[in-house]
């Protein structure tokens, strides 16, 4: 049995609770909150012990494994703190907001053996996998032009920037909350771009941080594209991922729940006829065990168990990835400051 332990117990580390809890070698020891609220009520309920800093967690219960689900600006104490005591970790997106130490966490980790993952949930989406499997597969040929998106009605009243989510500094903003996913899927599917130009940040609501995202990727293969981000788009009931791939041999669209390929001719091999076809997720997805918001959410929780138990196995979304993501993210700061105020 594989002892973990949950440091921040907000919305997603109670979502990530509920799920490694039903893994059958997984035992939850404990949970730290700064919340004595949270705790009192996790002690009353639930058979853990509760503590109010992630210090005394490591220190009493020595965890194989650490869940870490709070702010980004606080990642790495915690990280550097569970690699001194070996365990593994599983830490929410973005897993630092800054270039530099998130190359520095996953060089510790690998060198030290330990697993390492980042909660970039799309990879684990079947659909986004499918995408990323006939992209590999050349099934559209060559990629020419993309476009990735994300939308949600996050921030929809003005924010005087009072909680971390409205300050950049603690991991707050569209970028580090919302472009990071759009970024990364770009990452797994297409590569990390060579160039970031013609970057653009939006305040609608926001007083202190950014609202809306654009920019343009750009691959020394000729190959190039846009993201687009907006959490303060009122026409969206909950966040929703798209992505648009043009090849030299057809098209796709997909978002979390289906896909519609485009083959300039018709492909037996896949079943594709020439022109549309449109595949749902319930035609390309794996059942999981426990079901909290999406397959994609156990799927990763479950691979990080995987990658423990089994030595060797390549992690879907390392440090390193998210150390990728991280170096876009900077270069859409860095690009916006000299040249988006002119």
């Amino acid at each position: 049995m594989l002892k973990i332990g949950i440091v921040g117990a907000g919305r997603m580390g109670i979502t990530h609770y509920s799920i490694i809890n039903s893994h059958p070698d997984i035992t939850v020891s404990s949970v730290a909150d700064p919340s004595g609220l949270i705790l009192s009520m996790m002690k009353k309920y639930l058979s853990i012990k509760t503590y109010k800093n992630y210090q005394d967690l490591i220190k009493n219960e020595k965890p194989d494994a650490l869940l870490v689900c709070t702010p980004p600006n606080l990642h790495f104490d915690i990280l550097q703190k569970a690699a001194e005591n070996n365990s593994h970790v599983f830490v929410e997106k973005p897993y630092t907001t800054d270039c530099q130490q998130s190359h520095e966490l996953s060089r510790i980790f690998t060198s030290k053996g330990l697993v390492n993952q980042v909660g970039y949930v799309n990879r684990f989406n079947d659909v986004f996998s499918e995408v990323r499997r006939l992209v590999a597969e050349s099934v559209i040929g060559d990629i020419i032009r993309f476009k990735s998106e994300m939308y949600s009605c996050t921030v929809v009243k003005p924010d005087e920037g009072e909680g971390w989510r409205g300050s950049r500094e603690s991991g707050g903003g569209a970028v580090y909350e919302m472009a990071s996913h759009a970024i990364d899927l770009v990452n797994y599917i297409v590569g990390k771009p060579d160039k970031v130009i013609g970057s653009s940040l939006n305040s609608i609501h926001s007083k202190k941080v950014e609202d809306a995202v654009s920019s343009t990727f750009v691959y020394r293969n000729g190959c190039s594209g846009t993201i687009y981000i907006n959490w303060s788009d009122e026409s969206y009931r909950k966040p929703t991922n798209k992505i648009e791939l043009f090849g030299s041999k057809g098209k796709i669209l997909a978002d979390q729940h289906s896909y519609k390929i485009f083959c300039n001719d018709a492909n037996q091999q896949y079943d594709y006829r020439q022109g549309w076809n449109t595949r749902f997720i319930t035609d390309v997805f794996k059942n999981v065990p426990f079901y909290v918001r999406g397959n994609e959410f156990t799927n990763q929780l479950y691979h990080f168990v995987d990658c423990i138990q089994k030595p060797g196995l390549k992690n879907i979304c390392s440090f390193s990835d998210g150390a990728d993501a991280q170096d876009v993210m900077d270069k859409i700061f860095n690009d916006f400051a000299i040249n988006g105020k002119a």
